[in-house]
C-alpha cells in the first residue's frame, strides 16, 4: 500500500537542505563552483561537496545528475533535470521566504513602507510618533524609495505594506483603479509649469492647457506627467506636442532650464510648482511658476496620499504596526494641507 502524507517523501529528498538549494541556484547563476564560492563567501571545496551530494541524491531519485563538470575554466553544464530543479529551488525558497514574511507581517514583527521623494518628510515625522511602540515590540521597519509608476505594483506583490505617494486618477477609471486599496487622501491637484521663458514670451501666472501644443515642453517620460499626457492626448502625445527635452528625473529638468540649454516650460505637479514659487525648492530657483488651467481630455488629477491593501488593516488589532503608522500619518494629514 502506498504511503500518504509526510511518510511518502523519499529519505534522500528530506536530507536535501535549503542551503543546498541556494548553492545550486548560485552555481547556476555564477557558472562555476569557484564563482559561487566567492559569492557565498565559502571555500570552493565546500560548494563542490554540496554539488556532489546533490548529484548523488538526484541521480538516485531521478536517474540523472544535476550538474556536469566541463573541465578547468569552463562553466558547469546543467542537465535537463538540473535546469528543472534550479527553477523548482527558486520557487521553493521564494515561497518559503514569502510565507515567513507573511507570518511576520501578520504578527506585527515587520513592516515595509515605501515613499516618493516629496512625501518622505511626512513619513519620517509620522514614524517619530510610533518609534517608541516599535522599539518596545521589536518591529523591523523597512523604508524604501518607490517610483510613482511602481506604487501599486509593489503593494499588489506585498513587497510593500504601505506607501506614501501620488497617483494619477481620471474620472473614467478612478473607482476601478483604487478599488483594491484603502486610501488616506491628502490632496488632489492638477499641473503647473516651471519656465525660464521671459514674461514677454510667456506672460501672466497661468496658462491654458489647450495651448500646450504651441509651447516647447520639458516632460518626464515616466510617472505622473506621462500619465497626464496620455490621458489627455493618447499614447502618441509626443507627435501632438512640441517636446524640447524628455527627462527621467525632475532635477535634471530643473538644471536644463536653469542652465538655459533648453528654453521652454517643464510640466510638474502643482505641489512642486507651489514649492518652487514659495522658495521651498532651491534646485528650481530662478524659474517662474504658472498654473496650468483647464483640461484637454477627461478630468485628470494627481491624488496625493497614503495607500495600503484594502481590508488588511481591519484584519489586524489596533496596536498592529500598520494601524499605528496609519494613525500617525492621519495626524500628519493636517500638516500636509497647511504646507501644500
Amino acid at each position: 500500500m502506498a504511503l500518504s502524507g509526510p511518510q511518502q517523501y523519499p529519505t534522500e529528498l528530506l536530507d536535501t537542505t535549503m542551503d543546498q538549494l541556494r548553492t545550486l541556484i548560485v552555481v547556476h547563476e555564477a557558472g562555476t563552483a569557484l564563482g559561487a564560492a566567492r559569492r557565498l563567501g565559502r571555500e570552493q571545496s565546500s560548494v563542490q561537496k554540496q554539488l556532489d551530494t546533490m548529484n548523488r541524491t538526484f541521480a538516485a531519485l531521478c536517474g540523472e545528475e544535476l550538474v556536469l563538470k566541463q573541465g578547468r575554466g569552463r562553466d558547469a553544464l546543467f542537465t535537463a533535470t538540473g535546469e528543472a530543479l534550479v527553477e523548482l529551488a527558486r520557487r521553493t525558497l521564494g515561497e518559503w521566504t514569502d510565507g515567513v514574511h507573511d507570518a511576520r507581517r501578520r504578527l506585527g514583527r515587520t513592516l515595509s513602507v515605501g515613499t516618493t521623494r516629496y512625501t518622505l518628510g511626512f513619513l519620517l515625522d509620522a514614524v517619530e510618533r510610533v518609534t517608541e511602540d516599535y522599539e518596545r515590540d521589536d518591529v523591523d521597519l523597512k523604508v524604501t524609495h518607490v517610483r510613482t509608476g511602481d506604487l501599486f505594483t509593489k503593494l499588489r506583490s506585498k513587497e510593500l505594506d504601505l506607501v506614501c505617494g501620488s497617483v494619477v486618477v481620471t474620472e473614467r477609471d478612478e473607482a476601478e483603479l483604487l478599488a483594491p486599496y484603502e486610501v488616506m487622501e491628502w490632496r488632489r491637484s492638477g499641473l503647473s509649469l516651471l519656465t525660464n521663458l521671459p514674461p514677454e514670451r510667456l506672460p501672466g501666472t497661468s496658462f491654458a492647457a489647450r495651448d500646450l501644443p504651441g509651447l516647447p515642453l520639458v516632460v518626464s517620460a515616466r510617472g505622473l506627467i506621462g500619465r497626464f499626457l496620455t490621458a489627455w492626448y493618447g499614447p502618441d502625445y509626443r507627435q501632438r506636442l512640441s517636446i524640447a527635452a524628455e527627462i527621467e528625473a525632475a532635477h535634471y529638468g530643473f538644471e536644463l532650464l536653469r542652465s538655459g540649454v533648453v528654453s521652454g516650460a517643464m510640466l510638474v505637479t502643482r505641489g512642486i510648482g507651489e514649492a518652487a514659487a514659495d522658495g521651498r525648492l532651491p534646485e528650481a530657483g530662478g524659474l517662474r511658476t504658472l498654473e496650468l488651467v483647464g483640461e484637454v481630455g477627461p478630468r485628470t488629477e494627481v491624488l496625493v496620499g497614503v495607500f495600503t491593501r484594502r481590508g488588511e488593516r481591519d484584519s489586524y488589532a489596533p496596536g498592529h504596526p500598520l494601524n499605528l503608522l496609519w494613525e500617525a500619518l492621519s495626524r500628519e494629514s493636517g500638516r500636509w494641507w497647511l504646507s501644500s
